[in-house]
């Protein structure tokens, strides 16, 4: 089977979908692989480290040619689309709730077999191909490392002759896998951490990694969690009581990290602008829900603004900022998804009878599949 990788187009995308590692494996498992030229130049894979490890290197859009299964991280542009191979099966980070109809209507003009690496469904037969996971870790690590720059103080706290420097207090809003690294990173770093969550098993969580929980626990709160593992949007009262208990812990803070994503919906209000206002000067806000509208409404994407002396920070793509790690994880997702969709001599099988390529399948043969789509 034909695997083709190729170069990530978007603005400040960093990453790639394969690195010599996992070209090795692939080309032992029997498949032929094909990277375009430059595709993992940025992340410190340069084109002669894919050739040793087995891989033809072809430049440009030729780099798709005759492809059986299409990697990517991010989904193809328009005039990307239109470079796939008929009837090839592309993996992506695919962005599923951002598509256009017309975009939509290009994959199945090319009866592409779209499947989408944020449907991976959260069960343990599928924890080696959660992409999610393992790009939300390492965000959640950055966006410590950015607030704290950003700062410009000492994190612990320091005693010395001269004095003593108070640690940084640290706040962080949303308490999934982005969020827990984000407590671990600032703990480690010696910062006094609290964090907030509505989901119920977060309090456990986040005590365990020695950080202090805020939330008001009534009976709403108990049952803020899908079957999925995932946050609940909250009643509009509930909102309102944990905004009044955020407003009076959030001025106190030196550095706020909010991560709250709700998937197809825009990002919740976590931070408002009176929130801001309270805030003192140098405090810094990072704001990881930016590409989906934000938990501030004052941030903006991959801008710092400053109101009033607190820097409100939008990064849209932090893993791209950690460039080999975070492609080194998602090609290892890429390479473990991989055997559930290819058949006993090496073709192709979407086998829709499993339930992980069902939830991931976005579309095929010319027709849109997903429910969540159609929806």
């Amino acid at each position: 089977m034909k695997i083709s990788v190729l170069k990530e187009h978007r603005p400040g995308e960093t990453r790639v979908a394969a690195t010599p590692e996992t070209v090795k494996k692939l080309v032992g498992l029997g498949h032929t692989v094909t990277i375009e030229s430059g595709a993992g130049t940025v992340a410190g894979f340069p084109d002669a480290a894919f050739t040793e490890a087995g891989a033809a290197v072809v430049s440009g859009p030729a780099a798709a040619s005759g492809a059986d299964i299409v990697f990517k991280v991010r989904r193809p542009l328009p005039g990307e689309i239109a470079a796939l191979p008929d009837g090839a099966a592309l993996i992506a980070l695919m962005e599923p709730f951002a598509y256009a109809a017309d975009e939509i209507a290009a994959l199945n003009a090319r009866k592409i077999a779209g499947l989408s690496m944020e449907f991976t469904p959260r069960i343990t037969r599928a924890q080696s191909m959660d992409a999610l996971s393992s790009q939300s870790n390492l965000a959640g690590y950055r966006a410590v490392i950015e607030g704290a720059q950003i700062y410009g103080r000492a994190m612990p706290m320091m005693m010395t002759a001269a004095g003593t420097i108070a640690p940084a207090k640290v706040f962080v809003m949303g308490v999934g896998v982005a969020g827990l690294q984000a407590i671990a990173t600032a703990r480690r770093l010696g910062a006094v951490v609290t964090a907030t969550d509505v989901r119920p098993a977060a309090k456990e969580q986040v005590a365990s990694l020695g950080a202090k929980f805020i939330a008001v626990e009534d009976d709403e709160f108990k049952a803020a969690e899908t079957a999925g593992g995932y946050a609940k949007e909250m009643s509009p009262e509930y909102q309102a009581k944990q905004a009044a208990l955020t407003a009076t812990h959030i001025a106190k803070q030196d550095i706020v990290i909010t991560t709250a994503l709700i998937p197809g919906r825009p990002a919740p209000v976590l931070i408002t602008e009176a929130m801001v206002h309270s805030m003192k000067p140098g405090a810094v806000i990072v704001d990881m829900a930016v590409s989906q509208g934000g938990n501030c409404p004052l941030s903006k994407a991959d801008e710092i603004v400053d109101v009033n002396g607190v820097k409100v920070a939008g990064f849209s793509n932090l893993p791209a900022r950690l460039p080999a790690d975070s492609s080194s994880l998602y090609a290892k997702n890429l390479l473990a998804f991989l055997p559930l969709i290819t058949a006993e001599g090496g073709a192709i099988n979407l086998d829709t009878d499993d339930e992980i390529v069902k939830a991931m399948l976005l579309t095929r043969n010319g027709a849109t599949v997903s429910e969540r789509l159609k929806s």
